[in-house]
């Protein structure tokens, strides 16, 4: 399901998907603040998938979310996923509505199904960031203050989490490499260097599509 502007200028648009660890909030912030456009993190943060069932709202998004995946991420049985399952259709609109508006404006997404979206998105860039799980479990456990073993714990469930997520609203799974037009490692080249390429890929397509 890709969407394409009628009457939007071209502004700067980049779409980013990472496996978690890889520094997407640090990477996309930074992007985002040397093309002038705004900066949109993941929908739903690690804090919020960390929650116990118990602990969620049945009412947030989230949790209609893990509900149409099914029981093993919903934790609920009976009348309860035959009516959550019936917002699979609300949520995909309602997200593929929100990524559009944010295009419009010039934006760099993280997640959202963002490069499957705006796939025919004029100028639109899609990155996709991995390394190495033990760089990434280190990244994200130095920068998000948590300890090591905390981080490995997101790392194994994240990984998988928010593929399924794909998969099972959208239908693509974002792990493959030809949704993207870069797949970047940060663990190699560094966060300022997927900066740099990013900003200047960036540049390069939107200019090509002017």
């Amino acid at each position: 399901m890709s969407v394409s502007p009628s009457d939007h200028p071209i502004r700067p648009v980049v779409t980013i998907f990472e496996s978690y660890g890889s520094g997407a909030d640090l990477v996309g912030s930074r992007v985002a603040d040397t093309l002038g456009v705004a900066f949109h993190p993941q929908a739903f943060s690690s804090e919020q998938i960390e929650e116990s069932p118990e602990q969620r709202d049945d009412e947030g998004l989230l949790a209609r979310v893990f509900a149409a995946m099914g029981d093993s991420y919903a934790a609920l049985d009976g009348p309860a996923v035959a009516m959550v399952q019936r917002d699979d259709h609300e949520l995909v609109l309602r997200n593929t509505r929100w990524v559009t508006d944010a295009a419009g404006a010039g934006a760099v997404i993280v997640g959202r199904n963002g490069a499957l979206i705006l796939a025919t998105w004029p100028g639109a860039l899609h990155v996709r960031l991995d390394a190495a799980v033990p760089w990434r479990v280190e990244q994200a456990a130095r920068t998000n203050g948590i300890t090591m073993d905390r981080a490995a714990k997101r790392q194994r469930r994240e990984d998988d989490l928010r593929a399924d997520m794909s998969i099972r609203l959208y239908g693509w799974d974002p792990r493959e490499p030809t949704g993207y037009d870069l797949v970047l490692n940060p663990g190699s080249l560094s966060l300022d260097a997927c900066v740099d390429v990013i900003v200047h890929a960036s540049r390069v397509k939107a200019a090509s599509a002017a």
